[in-house]
């Protein structure tokens, strides 16, 4: 897609963008309970309200995190998850059955200058459930691998309002969001594809470029778009967007990256598209996210790196996918796939 027709898939697509909405979701209510060593609760507090651009902490931010006291009667209205500081000593003095009857996902964050690597588990608690994540010091270097995330999982619906309040919370958020919708565009151009039947190469890349999947996956995008500005504290502008188009024309390779997956995913015509739509959605979401945290837009350097990245995922998804057919079809491993 070129810019030409960028700009026109832009003026088709107003009517479906809603900056209302995103508007309405940056401001939602929530809060996340914190309690446990008082002095590592304090460093903890102090990484997730910085960044905020000024000299004093906004009071909607300050009010993110609310001080547990089960001794008093605890209000969970807006209440996202339960954080819970200490140290390696502290674990079995910590009460959690308490904190799990509060019916909230409980993190409990343990830290241990004697571990060599963070640690935590695959997924977030569920509302209720108690999860554990070691690490040897607050920091978000140390925080971002497991505990950041799961954090953000257990946000969902309120993402973009917690990033735009959390400063330090913002590249989890936006991946998140990312990875989110390129899931849904993998969805709706997998779907398509099924419904189409389509075998060869050549005719996934005309129906993607022209069909009606092609419009509701970049509806999608520059939904993301806008969520993402709106994370980054930007109000939702459809006018501001214009700055971005060539974001979603395509000026990050995604004719190459079609190109490219071609010749390495050893599947069909389905699963080439779906790929397609989800390395191409990544592109554009880490893109946008990269525009608004530096205030430029990708170097060439910077946009090879994400490029590259968004191809490895592509193909890792769909060798995993033809893996799973072969396993249930009995699949004679040739990589052939009707």
């Amino acid at each position: 897609m070129n810019a030409t027709s960028a700009v026109a898939m832009f003026e088709r697509l107003r009517g479906s963008l809603n900056a209302g909405a995103v508007h309405a979701s940056a401001r939602r209510p929530f809060k996340f309970f914190v309690c446990g060593d008082p002095g590592l609760l304090g460093e903890l507090r102090a990484l997730l309200l910085s960044g905020q651009g000024g000299d004093s902490i906004p009071p909607e931010a300050a009010a993110a995190f609310e001080t547990l006291d089960l001794q008093r009667s605890v209000d969970t209205t807006g209440a996202r998850a339960v954080i819970c500081v200490a140290r390696a000593s502290d674990r079995g003095s910590l009460g959690l059955e308490k904190l799990g009857a509060l019916r909230l996902p409980v993190l409990v964050l343990v830290v241990d200058s004697g571990v060599t690597a963070p640690s935590g588990p695959v997924q977030a608690p569920p509302a209720g459930g108690v999860e554990e994540y070691v690490v040897d010091h607050i920091g978000i270097e140390t925080l971002r691998g497991r505990f950041l995330p799961h954090l953000i999982d257990c946000c969902k619906g309120i993402e973009v309002a917690v990033g735009r309040r959390l400063p330090a919370l913002r590249e989890t958020v936006c991946a998140k969001l990312t990875r989110d919708a390129a899931l849904s565009a993998l969805k709706i151009a997998g779907a398509s594809a099924v419904v189409d039947h389509v075998p060869l190469l050549g005719i996934v890349l005309g129906a993607f470029a022209s069909g009606a999947d092609m419009f509701a996956i970049t509806a999608l995008q520059m939904n993301l778009m806008l969520n993402i500005g709106a994370t980054y504290g930007r109000d939702p502008d459809l006018a501001q967007m214009w700055e971005l188009l060539p974001v979603v024309g395509g000026g990050f390779g995604w004719r190459a990256l079609a190109r490219e997956l071609s010749g390495f995913i050893p599947v069909g015509g389905i699963f080439i598209k779906a790929a397609i739509a989800y390395a191409g959605t990544v592109v554009v979401g880490e893109g946008v996210a990269f525009y608004y945290r530096n205030g430029r837009q990708m170097g060439v350097e910077d946009a090879a790196k994400v490029y590259d990245d968004a191809k490895a995922s592509a193909m890792t998804f769909a060798r995993d996918i033809l893996t799973r057919i072969r396993r249930g079809s009995g699949g004679d491993g040739n990589g052939s796939v009707s």
